[in-house]
């Protein structure tokens, strides 16, 4: 099983894979100053504290060892404005890909540039057939990556718990096949 790289450059913007716990500062400093923008939509602020941050650090270099996770920070002339990740799917092939960017670098198309360089990297790994995206109904910024991307909405379904603050309760599922690839008939 192949690995993506550690950095992916696309121009200003930078993916670069979080580096336990000598990113601390940095990964705690970007969701300390997003805990606002990101409470109605992530439940996972509600436990944001030193130990969280650390731990989930700390599990980064795990995650990415046994391929279960790839996390890194977004990083826009050299400071870390947000972050994304591609964790492996229920189904064979699949990865999900997640992604927050910090309220002061929203609006401006980075979200969509890094999930498209994340997208493009997570391809490279021959295993992947297809990529999916899930969020939140009421979520209409993040709806707005996987559209421009040209994903495919696959289905709408119960929102697993916790639901967070502002959720409808609906995730809605997209997908992006491997370029080259038909589209499985029966994953719709």
């Amino acid at each position: 099983m192949g690995r993506p790289r550690n950095v992916i450059e696309r121009g200003d913007l930078v993916l670069r894979r979080w580096r336990g716990q000598e990113d601390f500062e940095a990964a705690f400093t970007l969701i300390e100053e997003s805990l606002d923008h990101l409470r109605p939509w992530e439940p996972w602020v509600a436990r944001h504290d030193e130990e969280h941050t650390r731990a989930l650090l700390g599990r980064c270099d795990t995650w990415w060892a046994s391929g279960e996770v790839y996390n890194y920070a977004i990083v826009e002339d050299g400071t870390p404005v947000g972050m994304c990740q591609t964790a492996r799917a229920a189904e064979p092939g699949g990865r999900r890909i997640g992604y927050w960017l910090h309220p002061a670098a929203t609006g401006r198309g980075l979200a969509t540039r890094a999930v498209a360089a994340l997208a493009e990297e997570t391809f490279t790994l021959s295993e992947v057939a297809y990529l999916e995206i899930v969020h939140d109904r009421a979520n209409t910024a993040s709806a707005a990556v996987p559209r421009r991307l040209g994903f495919t909405e696959l289905r709408r379904e119960p929102a697993a718990p916790p639901v967070a603050p502002a959720g409808s309760g609906t995730a809605v599922v997209w997908r992006l096949d491997r370029p080259g690839r038909a589209a499985d008939p029966s994953a719709r």
